[in-house]
């Protein structure tokens, strides 16, 4: 029987297996569905479908730094207990190995290039199916210097923070790292104050405002004394948020950026990842997730 691209397209959309683990099921099974559910679910192929509503919000960072290239990935599991695992440890390895060397421009493109003769959203489903949890490629960035400047690269808690730091026109690596590990520590939201926008700087000075008015001890003030207090009030912020004006961790005399200029450096990139920022995590008690992890095997 012809397999038709519309029959794996069906069964695909039934189990969320890969098309070509569709096909080969599709095939199996003379182009009968049922019977491919069937077999897909055999192969704990299959098994990938169910998680695809879970949240996956643990996980791991991984940085790789070749030559003038840099990546860093993050790729999520359901729980921290599998993100602890050997088995996810090595997978974020070799996927941020694969997508250092093929470069792509994005996860779309990232999932649809091929890893071991399948592509990598196929990869990524076998992995669901043996690890027993949702395995998600999230984000990755890479970075691209030249021969003159330098990474910084740093991980924290096992990989649970990692940051990329780039900068130019210095060879200074430990100085580069020492970067990375402030903005690992103090996850500042902008490098420099030129990456701050209009819209952004406009809306802060308009809530600062708001609270110099109502405050009883600035309420009365003359307008020309408001406006200095909370232009006073949006500098102490920017100096709290954006990376070069914040006071450095490892001397507070000086700011990150002072201590960048000390190494006759720029700063370039800088890349910062937090597993699980932003993502709203389900809550999961620690007897069930135990249980959920018993269950599966």
């Amino acid at each position: 029987m012809k397999i038709t691209a519309q029959m794996v397209k069906e069964l695909r959309e039934i189990t969320g297996a890969g098309m070509l683990d569709c096909k080969k099921a599709l095939e199996a099974n003379e182009g009968n569905i049922e019977a491919s559910i069937d077999w897909l679910r055999e192969k704990g192929i299959a098994k990938a479908a169910k998680k695809a509503d879970r949240v996956a919000a643990e996980g791991l960072t991984k940085i790789i730094v070749d030559g003038n290239s840099a990546i860093i990935v993050e790729i999520n599991s359901e729980t921290d207990f599998v993100a602890k695992n050997e088995t996810f440890i090595e997978l974020i390895d070799t996927v941020a190995q694969h997508l250092l060397k093929e470069k792509p421009a994005n996860v779309e493109e990232a999932l649809k290039t091929t890893i071991d003769g399948k592509s990598l959203e196929e990869f990524l489903a076998e992995a669901t199916s043996t690890i027993g949890e949702k395995i998600d490629l999230r984000r990755f960035e890479i970075i691209e210097k030249t021969a003159d400047d330098v990474f910084g690269a740093y991980s924290h808690m096992g990989g649970k923070i990692g940051v990329i730091v780039e900068l130019k026109a210095t060879a200074d690596e430990a100085g580069a790292k020492d970067v990375a590990m402030h903005a690992a520590a103090m996850n500042p939201q902008f490098v420099t104050r030129d990456e701050v926008s209009k819209e952004f700087i406009e809306k802060e000075r308009q809530i600062q405002m708001e609270l110099t008015k109502n405050d009883p001890k600035t309420a009365d003030k003359p307008e020309k004394v408001l406006v200095g207090i909370v232009e006073g009030k949006l500098n102490k912020q920017l100096k709290e948020i954006v990376l070069v004006d914040q006071v450095f961790v490892k001397n507070s005399d000086q700011t990150v950026g002072d201590f960048i200029k000390g190494m006759k450096a720029t700063i370039g990139k800088v890349v910062r990842f937090g597993v699980g920022e932003g993502i709203e995590k389900n809550e999961v008690d620690f007897a069930d997730e135990v249980m959920s992890q018993v269950n599966a095997k």
